[in-house]
């Protein structure tokens, strides 16, 4: 249970650290105005774990600002979450490429990491380090 607070906490100073805003509207984390990742808190565990984080953005290839081990990628592929039909966008899912390897049926928010350990919680964060890079690249610069 500690080892649970203790990771928890570790992201919440993460994201903290790294300017990321928590919105409280569809358990979105912002940065730059921009969601980054969802975070769902779940004290009762009747929805999926104490806590999970959703990704969101690109990860069809590895992305040269942020370095990815092989054991990353097998925890980034393994976590893939898959389209449940819930009326949102993403239904029926859609094709995705996750470093390398093809998914089908895949929902909007690419993976999902339920109550996350130390070593997969490192992973996630590279993953919102990429999303925040994909951010900082697309904002536009006034003329």
């Amino acid at each position: 249970m500690w080892r649970r607070i203790k990771n928890a906490l570790d992201f919440a100073e993460y994201l903290k650290a790294n300017e990321m805003i928590y919105t409280g509207i569809h358990c979105e984390i912002h940065y730059k105005d921009k969601c980054a990742c969802y975070i769902y808190f779940d004290a009762s565990c009747k929805f999926h774990s104490p806590w999970s984080i959703w990704t969101e953005g690109d990860y069809d290839s590895e992305h040269d600002d942020v370095s990815i081990s092989e054991c990353m990628k097998e925890i980034a592929q393994a976590n893939v979450w898959h389209c449940l039909r819930c009326g949102n966008p993403c239904s029926p899912g859609k094709r995705a490429v996750i470093f390398g390897k093809e998914f089908e049926n895949v929902c909007n928010a690419i993976m999902m990491f339920r109550n996350p350990d130390g070593e997969t919680l490192e992973c996630v964060k590279k993953l919102v380090d990429m999303r925040k890079n994909d951010i900082l690249k697309n904002i536009k610069c006034p003329e």
